[in-house]
């Protein structure tokens, strides 16, 4: 009885050996390769209603995306003709966009960014005013807005 016990227990302990692959060479590679540490860079973490930060901003409607409102400030202004262009910048989002004001039917304004692939154009229409789609910048000094008027004076924004 005492060996029975003996070999029972013996068995025990190989399939336990056996299940768990101590001392064994069979480690899953995918446990060898984890990462110990997190990821440096990560999404941050964006408040409620806002839907797109820095490049994946680009292109997109400012309101829409909930970057104006409460999350975006003018940072540059310039006045071209009558109307009043600007550098709308939401830090919260990494984005700007230009807006033009007392404009007239016809009139352009475009947004540029330093390291934007390209810039962002709006036009204007009945409602006398208009805004570009944004542009992802670091910095809100990164950010120009320039207006085209029908009548063909040129104008841009300077960092107030």
């Amino acid at each position: 009885m005492f060996l029975a016990g003996v070999v029972g227990a013996l068995l025990v302990i190989a399939a336990a050996v056996l299940l768990t692959g101590v001392g064994g060479e069979d480690k899953d590679p995918v446990v060898k390769d984890k990462p110990t540490a997190r990821p440096a860079t990560s999404a941050p973490e964006l408040p409620v209603g806002v839907e797109c930060s820095g490049d994946a901003c680009t292109g997109k409607d400012p309101e829409t995306m909930g970057c104006g409102g409460e999350f975006a400030r003018t940072t540059a202004s310039a006045t071209v003709g009558t109307s009043l262009v600007e550098v709308r910048y939401s830090k919260t989002c990494g984005a700007a966009w230009a807006r033009i004001t007392r404009a007239a039917v016809g009139d352009t304004v475009r947004i540029t960014g330093a390291g934007a692939a390209k810039g962002q154009d709006g036009l204007v229409d009945a409602d006398r005013d208009a805004y570009t789609p944004m542009v992802a910048v670091a910095r809100s000094g990164d950010a120009k807005a320039c207006a085209t008027l029908a009548s063909g004076a040129k104008g841009c924004t300077t960092q107030e």
